[in-house]
């Protein structure tokens, strides 16, 4: 786990995982929450947190990309795209961020 902290592919897979799952919390116990127990303290917690992932998880997607010279229309789209549907964050680090070496 260390060893992906050491590039920024690594820290673009490690945030991919914390914006999935904070993504994951919010769609599937925070909203469930809020809208049928009429309890949004998990929306309250976990919106902001997620919401910083989110920004996170853009930046290094554009940091990675330059790095890596991919093309906005060829792979970024792709990792920006993912950020926006549950379970994309995982699906892009299956598919392409683990096969990198970096």
């Amino acid at each position: 786990m260390f060893e992906l902290l050491k590039n920024n592919t690594g820290r673009l897979r490690i945030v991919g995982l914390l914006e999935g799952v904070s993504f994951l919390l919010l769609l599937f116990i925070g909203t469930p929450m809020k809208y049928f127990y009429d309890s949004p303290v998990v929306v309250k917690i976990l919106g902001p947190i997620h919401g910083i992932l989110f920004l996170l998880y853009i930046f290094y997607v554009f940091i990675v990309a330059s790095e890596q010279k991919w093309k906005l229309f060829q792979t970024t789209w792709k990792f920006l795209l993912a950020s926006v549907f549950p379970f994309g964050t995982f699906y892009v680090d299956y598919t392409i961020l683990k096969k990198i070496k970096s």
